[in-house]
């Protein structure tokens, strides 16, 4: 389980024998422009919280958020990340039987797997990029309770439109979707497509600060439902979750909202111009597919000479570590993905992929010519 989530940078550092920050970090979704500007100094001023508990509940960050996001603060929760409501969701939900919208994020399946519930899953087709099918994921939901859909998607970057998904949610009103919207402060417009704001009780929404701002060590993420459902989590929640650090980054990030929404615009911007960037120099490869993405993340099909695992050890070589997709159920061996960091770093990543393709395609062609002459 917790071996499930691909590359370890700690890990490739002690087998390079180098430190951390030698290694380029494609592997993990992060913004490479975070955090904001002023958190860190701010972090550091206020060293001194981590001396005393945070408060227990993490109800001044509660507020100030249900406030951002124009919601009762009694239907938002703070906590130590997604990942831990991801895990509690089964628990307080008394799921009996849960669907997965895949290829995705592996916690999920995980969540359900602790608690010995029954896993059905809905894969979304290589033929059509990737994007859901949610009429068929309509006629896919009988006798689950729960359903888990990513959006925008982790590993592919696909995205349900709102309107579609609000579609879903109403026409099974006694099950009850977790839409996890970690990655949408990423996708340009992507406020729109929030569920936050759905009204409908079916619907559990996560929301992770840690991706956008950079800032995944402070582990914190929020659950956003109807008051009955969230006074359910909040039963089930440990006391303490959310440390003083993150309580503190917290309350400085809503305090500075003009300023960090400056931030969150100027990162969609880069990402929208890295993107761009990034296919057009495969444009003209045809052995290597890049998939449709609506974040800072791509999914690519290698040649059926290539596998992920042998991508990811000679990239490894050249300290740049990926993401292996293999783990991912839906995916096969032929699949990496790439979370575009610095412009820099994407082109270093990028001719080093064609290198390495080109260079395996010209000894395969060599061994099949060999044998063609031995034959």
């Amino acid at each position: 389980m917790l071996g499930g989530h691909g590359g370890n940078i700690y890990e490739m550092a002690r087998r390079l024998g180098c430190a951390q920050s030698e290694i380029i970090d494609m592997s993990s979704n992060i913004n490479p422009l975070g955090p904001p500007p002023g958190l860190v100094n701010y972090l550091e001023k206020n060293i001194d919280t981590i001396t005393n508990l945070p408060e227990v509940d993490s109800k001044e960050i509660t507020k100030i958020f249900a406030e951002r996001f124009d919601l009762n603060p009694e239907s938002i929760l703070a906590g130590n990340g997604t990942t831990q409501f991801i895990f509690l969701t089964p628990r307080v939900l008394e799921t009996k039987g849960a669907l997965i919208l895949g290829p995705t994020y592996a916690d999920y399946a995980d969540a359900c797997r602790m608690h010995n519930i029954r896993l059905t899953s809905v894969m979304a087709e290589e033929s059509d990029n990737f994007r859901p099918n949610t009429s068929r994921l309509i006629k896919s939901i009988d006798s689950e309770d729960t359903v888990f859909i990513c959006n925008p998607n982790n590993p592919t970057g696909s995205l349900i439109p709102k309107d579609e998904l609000e579609c879903l949610c109403r026409s099974h009103p006694d099950t009850n979707f977790i839409v996890d919207e970690s990655y949408l402060p990423f996708v340009n417009l992507g406020e729109k497509e929030s569920m936050i704001n759905s009204g409908l009780a079916n619907v559990i929404v996560l929301i992770s600060i840690s991706k956008i701002f950079k800032i995944p060590g402070l582990r914190i993420g929020f659950v956003i439902s109807r008051t009955e459902t969230i006074k359910k989590f909040r039963r089930n929640l440990l006391p303490w979750s959310v440390n003083s650090l993150a309580q503190a980054a917290g309350r400085y990030l809503a305090a500075q909202w003009p300023e960090v929404s400056i931030f969150i615009k100027k990162t969609k911007m880069f990402f929208e111009c890295q993107r761009k960037e990034f296919y057009e120099k495969f444009e003209y490869i045809p052995e290597i597919r890049l998939f449709p993405s609506t974040t800072p993340f791509v999914v690519i099909k290698l040649p059926d000479f290539l596998s992920a695992g042998s991508v990811c050890s000679q990239l490894a070589r050249d300290r740049i570590l990926i993401r292996d997709c293999t783990n991912f159920q839906g995916l096969s061996n032929q699949f990496i993905r790439i979370s575009l960091k610095t412009r820099q770093e994407n082109q270093i990543l990028a001719e080093k992929l064609i290198s390495l393709l080109k260079s395996s395609k010209t000894r395969g062609q060599r061994a099949d010519k060999r044998q063609s002459v031995g034959g």
